[in-house]
């Protein structure tokens, strides 16, 4: 999970993106985009598309990316197996929600833009950036029930799995069976080594980058391959915890101290000792899974430059040349999709839930907290710029400027759903309890 100097970072390079294209420097910021990614062995080049090395910006949106929905796949294992999801009852609401924040904002997207190629685009309103919408609500401390946080948390979630779906199933050119059989005997493959206890998390690495490949070949969509590998890591340690404090006991205690070497300038243990920490390291290794030690190793990567650097090298939206009749266009449909379309079909879906008795909500979950969340939800950007890149960015001669009108009202329609949200909870939010002196 992002913490909010992440999300700070991530709001500042995309100002830093969107400056750019709109100055003297637009065309260097473009060419950069451009840059190839020429990372070769022999005549194998790692990252490429038909051949051709990847410009600098697939690079991030293929590549990078495939390890940010790495990331995503393993958080939603987490929270299938122990989480918000663990359970039909738990998972119910928060499912409810995200269909209905996914539903509408695409009908409303389509209510304005129905025909083709404007209509590629109405995946774009669908996604919660949960990173944002965690900050803003962070933003009030105590005063928000953790109810609420963790409503949020697994709406973002369950919305998150239904990005990936989409991606899967629209956003997928023609598809070539032999890499993509292959691929599936290799994800079997990790999938045996963790029900093997292979703790090893090179393992994961190395396959996961070779599905990612094979993928790549396929024309299913790159990022998917990392959700499918994030599936096939074990999220069960080798030693328990309990059984970890019984061999840390026996371990410590056969060390000896006065066998330690001291000079002014070193410390030198002996043989027997260096053992014993190579056994203690062994041991605590193993009390972590897989998936929480890649979660835990790959996260700041992710929050501190893939996630920035993907905000860069997409959020250049320019605003030069804009005619007043196209934001009435794809704009005006993405805006209205994130703010109105998110707010009130997250709201209503819980709402009818609620009322027909097919759900039932804990004591922090009140209307208004609810509703304030539900504009919170039309926090799109992250995973609406990427599905934004695949709806247009292929397309011939129009699909930069589609492009462009998609991120203006990506842009418009976050930055309202936050303020919106934020101001809208500053008022029903209960005040902070002040602590007696």
């Amino acid at each position: 999970m992002q913490k909010p100097n992440a999300s700070l970072l991530l709001f500042v390079t995309t100002l830093a993106a969107v400056i750019l294209a709109n100055t003297p420097w637009g065309e260097a910021y473009y060419r950069l985009l451009d840059f190839p990614i020429n990372f070769r062995f022999g005549d194998f080049v790692f990252f490429a598309h038909h051949g051709e090395p990847m410009s600098l910006l697939a690079f991030v949106n293929d590549a990078l990316m495939a390890i940010f929905f790495f990331v995503v796949g393993l958080e939603i294992k987490e929270e299938i197996l122990v989480g918000e999801l663990s359970s039909f009852r738990k998972a119910l609401l928060p499912v409810i929600a995200a269909c209905g924040g996914m539903i509408v904002p695409v009908l409303v997207y389509f209510a304005i833009c129905h025909q083709h190629p404007e209509s590629n685009g109405a995946a774009i309103p669908m996604a919660t950036d949960i990173a944002f919408a965690l900050a803003v609500l962070g933003l009030f401390g105590k005063r928000v029930p953790l109810s609420l946080k963790i409503f949020l948390t697994a709406l973002a979630i369950v919305d998150d799995i239904g990005g990936i779906i989409v991606i899967a199933l629209f956003y997928s050119s023609h598809i070539a069976l032999p890499p993509l059989l292959i691929s599936v005997v290799l994800l079997a493959g990790l999938y045996l080594g963790g029900r093997l206890n292979i703790n090893n998390v090179l393992f994961y690495y190395v396959g996961g980058f070779i599905v990612w490949l094979l993928f790549l070949e396929s024309g299913i969509h790159p990022s998917i391959a990392g959700v499918m590998v994030a599936f096939t890591v074990p999220a069960r340690p080798k030693i328990k915890l309990d059984e970890f404090a019984g061999e840390m006991r026996e371990n410590l205690s056969l060390l000896d101290f006065s066998q330690v070497k001291h000079s002014r300038r070193s410390s030198v243990l002996s043989p027997g000792q260096v053992l014993l920490l190579s056994n203690i390291h062994r041991i605590s290794s193993n009390t972590v899974s897989p998936l929480q030690r890649i979660v835990h190793r790959l996260n700041p990567m992710v929050s501190y430059f893939i996630l920035p650097l993907f905000a860069f090298v997409n959020a250049g939206v320019r605003f030069e040349g804009f005619e007043p009749s196209a934001l009435l266009g794809i704009p005006l449909a993405v805006f209205l999709g994130l703010f109105v379309g998110k707010t009130v079909g997250i709201f209503l879906f819980v709402y009818v839930s609620v009322k027909t008795g097919l759900v039932s909500v804990s004591q922090g979950l009140t209307k208004k907290g609810m509703f304030g969340v539900s504009m919170l939800g039309g926090i799109g950007f992250t995973v609406s710029l990427f599905i934004a890149n695949l709806s247009f960015a292929s397309l011939p001669e129009i699909g930069p400027v589609l492009l462009n009108e998609a991120k203006l009202g990506i842009f418009a329609g976050s930055l309202v759903s936050g303020l919106c949200g934020y101001q809208y909870l500053k008022r029903v939010l209960p005040p902070e309890e002040k602590s007696e002196e």
